[in-house]
Formats: structure tokens, sequence, C-alpha cells
């Protein structure tokens, strides 16, 4: 399947782009709409407090995607750049690290969260109220952690090798399936919100299956072998310094929801927290086609980077941003004129409705910018420059959004919460043009520049 890999160094990068990031779109796009129609069940099954446990133990799945993002993420950097540098003997040894390094560190991570569920619960905004229905389904959820952290680190490790296709199908699976399954445990089982997180990882045990099929049948460009399991510290330590940039973001994604249910709790009580938990998914979906365009562009440029190829890489990046920053002023658009319509999708609670306008209004109000500033976070991270990588990860959710967090509610109450969005949107899109114009050889081809980077690249691959 070498074939496969090849293509992101010949084909034209429109076609290229719209191949990768097309079913990355629709993958993302059907488990965005998981998380939505699991909200509208919770909702219309357990109420406004159902959905406020979701959003409370959600910090905890944030944590757990922020663990195989580090090493899916990482490695599938070093192999899209050792596939196009024909390095497949280190691709595949990186493969086999990243699989035994994702299985221990769920096995972990389950443990600990099961051991500590209440307490970390507690710390994560749950009240009195709330507390028995987050640990209804947190505690189901977090048996399936090896399910979660296996798929979604093999699904990055799939879009290194250009196999977006096979990509979307695993989402799909996993979505579909669980979409199936969960009106089926909440309403006809009679599970209400321990129904949801079942359905959730049976969902992601089969999609498991799924990958593993996949990989032992050949059609992957890379080979398992038990010998690869065995950790190589230099390539570990390579895989957790470029993936420490999306651990960073998932982990600084969790400490801001923490901060801002805790917030919220104190301003707007249940409902708030509610709220911020259905506009959130609302966020989440809309982001997804930018999400997308990120994935399908991570391998294109970590390929042409490895075989030293600067103007597809600077072609890459700039198609990417102008379709980026169309698709966010396309749904900016749309959530300023149909809010009210939105939300009556999840609830019929007018209390949340009202209070969940005017959260949408303020919190899209800047997101045109968003694009941008996710475009350039992921080219820092196809390269494999990690300290960019991690700063602009870090910039929007902890640099920025959470100071927000803590100060704006102390001036404007519950609104402050909505208004910290905008405000970093602005300031975390200053500091990726910041990065452009000083890295401006990524974005521009200069080939003398590039054939350095990727020199020296290419020496720490093989120390």
């Amino acid at each position: 399947m070498k074939q496969q890999s090849e293509r992101l160094g010949i084909e034209p990068i429109p076609k290229l782009l719209v191949k990768l990031s097309i079913p990355a779109m629709v993958g993302m796009f059907v488990m965005a709409l998981y998380n939505v129609v699991d909200t509208i069940f919770i909702a219309r099954s357990v109420g406004t407090v159902g959905v406020a446990a979701t959003s409370v133990a959600f910090p905890v799945q944030l944590i757990i995607m922020a663990v195989a993002g580090a090493v899916g993420i990482g490695g599938a950097s070093v192999i899209s750049r050792m596939l196009g540098a024909q390095q497949t003997e280190e691709a595949n040894k990186v493969f086999g690290n990243v699989v035994g390094l994702v299985l221990v560190v769920s096995v972990i991570g389950a443990f600990l969260g099961i051991s500590l569920l209440e307490p970390v619960l507690i710390l994560f905004g749950a009240n009195e109220a709330i507390l028995p229905y987050a640990s209804d389904y947190l505690g189901i959820i977090l048996y399936g952690t090896i399910f979660f952290a296996f798929a979604f680190t093999m699904n990055n490790i799939i879009r290194s090798e250009g196999n977006a296709k096979m990509a979307m199908s695993t989402m799909i699976i996993s979505a579909g399936l669980n979409i199936i399954l969960t009106p089926i445990f909440i309403f006809g089982f009679g599970w209400g919100i321990k129904g949801a997180a079942s359905a959730t990882v049976i969902s992601q045990a089969v999609t498991v299956v799924y990958l593993v099929f996949y990989f032992l049948r050949g059609k992957s460009s890379l080979t398992f072998r038990v010998k690869y399991l065995r950790p190589n510290f230099s390539l570990i330590k390579q895989i957790l310094a470029i993936g420490s940039s999306a651990f960073t973001r998932q982990v600084s994604g969790s400490i801001m929801f923490i901060i801002a249910n805790h917030m919220l709790i104190q301003y707007g009580g249940v409902i708030g927290v509610a709220v911020f938990g259905i506009v959130h998914r609302i966020i989440m979906f809309t982001l997804m086609p930018m999400f997308g365009i990120v994935q399908g562009i991570l391998p294109i440029v970590g390929y042409n980077f490895g075989a030293n190829q600067p103007k597809r890489v600077s072609e890459t990046i700039m198609l990417a941003m102008k379709a980026a920053t169309a698709l966010a002023i396309v749904t900016c658009i749309v959530i300023m004129i149909f809010p009210k319509q939105i939300l009556m999708i999840f609830t019929n609670d007018p209390q949340a409705i009202e209070m969940g306008i005017v959260a949408l209004r303020i919190m899209f109000s800047l997101a045109i910018l968003i694009g941008v500033q996710m475009v350039t976070g992921g080219v820092f991270q196809a390269l494999g420059k990690a300290r960019a990588a991690l700063v602009l990860s870090m910039s929007r959710q902890v640099l920025f959004m959470i100071p927000l967090l803590l100060t704006l509610p102390l001036l404007f109450g519950v609104n402050g919460v909505w208004l910290a969005f905008p405000v970093a949107d602005v300031l975390s899109f200053a500091l990726a043009v910041w990065y452009i114009l000083r890295n401006k050889e990524y974005f521009i081809p200069n080939k003398n520049v590039v054939d350095d980077h990727v020199k020296q690249d290419q020496v720490q691959a093989n120390s």
C-alpha cells in the first residue's frame, strides 16, 4: 500500500485537500452529531440536570482524548514525515511504539479515574443535584477508556498515511451505532443517563475491532509486528514532544470547562451549566468542517515537508486558511440569525432558551477568526515544530481563556463567561498572525531554508 502515501507528494493540492478533508469533515460531523443526539435524548429523558451532568463529566473525557491525542497526533506527525522521506521501517517502529504506549496509559488512566470518581466530579463542578447523574454517566464511560483511546489514536495514524476514507468510516461506524443504541438504551430499556454512557462504550468497542482487522489484513501502509512494541525512548520522546501541543490543547480545554462550570454554578446555577453544555456541543458541531480541514492538511504538509517540496507545503497552507475562514463566516451568520431555533432542538425550557440565545450570539460574535488560528496550529504540528504548536494550542484556552473566565464574570456575571470566548478569539488570532510573520519560510516557499530544516529533522529522526 506504499502508493497510498506517495500520492501525497504527487497529486494536485486542491484535489488532495478535498480528498483528505471531506472524509475527515464527514467523519467528524457524524461524531459531533452523536454528541448532539446524546444531549437531545438526555435532555428529553432526564432534563437539564442530565445535560449539566454530562457537562461536568466532559472534562474527564477531554483528558482521555488529550492522552490519546498526544500519542496519536504526535505519532502521526512523525510517521507522515518518515513516509515522505521513504523511511518505512522507522515509520513501522513508531507505529508499534504508539500502540504500546496508548494501551499502557489508557489502562492506568481508567484505574485512576474509577478510583477517584466522586472527588474528581466535585472538583470539576458537580453539586448535590448533579453528582448522582454525573457519577452514573462517567462511571460507565471510564470502563471504556481503552476503547476511546485506541480508536482516537489509530484514527490519527490512519490519516497520517493519507487514508482519510478509512478514518471517516471508523467514525461513522462508532457514531452511527451510538445514535442507534442511545434511544434504545435510554427509552427502550429505561436506563436513563446510564443508557447513553453504555451506548457510547459499546460503539467504541466495535470500532476498535474494526480497526484491528484493518491493520491485521494488510490494508495499511504500515506493518505491525510484536517486536515493534519494544519501547524506543528516542522515538517516544519525538512522539510526545510533538503530541504535547495536542495534549495541552485538550487538557487546557478540560481546565477551561472546569472553571466555566464553577463560574456558571455560582452565577447561573444548574441552568447555566446545562446551557454551556448545549452551546459547547453546538460549537463543536459547527467547528467540525474546520477541524476536517486541519486534519486534511496534516499528512499533506508533513509528507511534502519530509519530501522537500516547499511549494506544495505553502500552497496547502494558503488554500486551507481561505477555506477555513469562509466556513467560519458562514457558521457565524447562521448562528446569529437562528439561535432560538437551534436551541429548541435541545430543550423546551424557556429559561435555558433565553439564556442560550444570549450565550450563542456573544460566543460566536468573533468566531470568524478561529479558522486562521486553527490552521496555523495544525501547520506547526505537521512540520514537527513542537514549541510553536504547543504555544498556539495553549493560547486560546490557557493563556487567554482561563484568565478571562476568572475575571470577566466578576464584572458581568453569567455574561462574563460568554464574553471570554470572543475576547480569546481576538487575542489568539493576533498571536497566530505574529507566528506566521515570524515563520514566513514555511508559509512562503524558500527552498534553501526548507532544505536546512528538512535535513535537521531527518538527522534528529535517525539519531
